[in-house]
């Protein structure tokens, strides 16, 4: 396990077509599949998991497909966008590549002191490559059509939409240790000492716009804490600030804790342990489906509800 640092531990989004879903993500921007597994909450459906090439805390984007789900709309109270880190020497690079994909984008841009484009995925969700320095570091999948050293290795970090940033922003730095940096108009700009993951924009806005639950709609934003016992002691300090968080839940690869932040945002708190490898070989991650040993009882039940998917 890399060592711990405060900062985004995964992100976890709704989505459309579990084919269309993986195809995208790991045929087109190059990811890496690291766990194919379900719901726990709804054990008939995928929970679909896409990293950089070791799995790490801080890269991994995660979706719950639902083929029938109608086409979200993100409002206020909620996260917005997702921001990946790539190369600062890959900006050529995927430009030209998200044009000969036919991916509509957007110009070059600062995204505070660094540059970034973005484009949407099939379901609508807004994303971003920021051209980072510290990029290099983590390694991108080596198994794609992207070539590694332009690839994604993880998360900047995401973007919040609310009404007032202050509440969240005492969330943000008294639980999970992020300082405010830079302020642009109505753009709050926060950071933690993270390599990865290590970015949240608040937009503050007084306008009422109303969202619609469906795909491309963020679910939460989980932030990491270094094991149980870390755990433990920051859902003290969410019940202090006078929040509501559940109790602690095993998800076999991390132990979590949830609770509604002030804004709305749906957060949660994932330990760095015990990690992807628990299961499978660093070198076979994501290769077949995974089940959390309580539901390894209902496999044969739940394997023939789930539609095949090829990555």
């Amino acid at each position: 396990m890399e060592n711990f640092q405060n900062g985004i531990h995964h992100i976890s989004v709704l989505a459309g077509d579990a084919q269309r879903n993986a195809d995208f993500y790991v045929t087109t921007l190059g990811m890496r599949l690291v766990k194919k597994t379900v719901n726990q909450d709804d054990p008939g459906t995928y929970h679909l998991f896409y990293a950089n090439a070791k799995g790490s805390p801080g890269s991994s984007l995660t979706f719950f497909p639902w083929p029938m789900a109608i086409k979200g709309k993100a409002g206020v109270g909620e996260a917005v966008k997702v921001a990946f880190a790539v190369p600062v020497n890959s900006m050529e690079f995927w430009m030209t590549y998200l044009s000969k994909k036919g991916i509509e984008h957007s110009a070059v841009y600062e995204r505070f002191t660094q540059q970034a484009i973005s484009f949407k995925d099939p379901d609508g969700l807004m994303l971003e490559l920021v051209f980072d320095e510290k990029a290099e570091e983590y390694p991108a999948w080596d198994q794609s059509q992207v070539p590694p050293h332009f690839g994604i290795s993880g998360f900047k970090g995401t973007t919040l939409r609310l009404k007032n940033a202050d509440p969240t922003a005492e969330v943000l730095k008294n639980i999970f240790h992020f300082e405010k940096r830079e302020e642009n108009e109505n753009l709050l700009h926060f950071t933690s000492e993270a390599d990865i993951g290590n970015s949240i924009i608040i937009e503050e806005t007084k306008e009422d716009i109303s969202s619609e639950n469906g795909r491309g709609i963020i679910h939460h934003i989980a932030f990491r804490v270094k094991d149980k016992e870390d755990l433990i002691e920051r859902r003290k300090q969410v019940k202090e600030m006078g929040l509501y968080p559940t109790e602690v839940i095993d998800r076999h690869w991390f132990d979590s804790v949830y609770f509604r932040s002030p804004g709305g945002v749906l957060f949660e708190m994932a330990t760095d342990g015990p990690g992807y490898t628990v299961d499978e070989e660093l070198e076979k991650l994501g290769e077949k489906l995974i089940l959390p040993p309580w539901l390894e009882p209902r496999r044969k039940q739940i394997q023939e509800k789930l539609p095949e998917i090829v990555v």
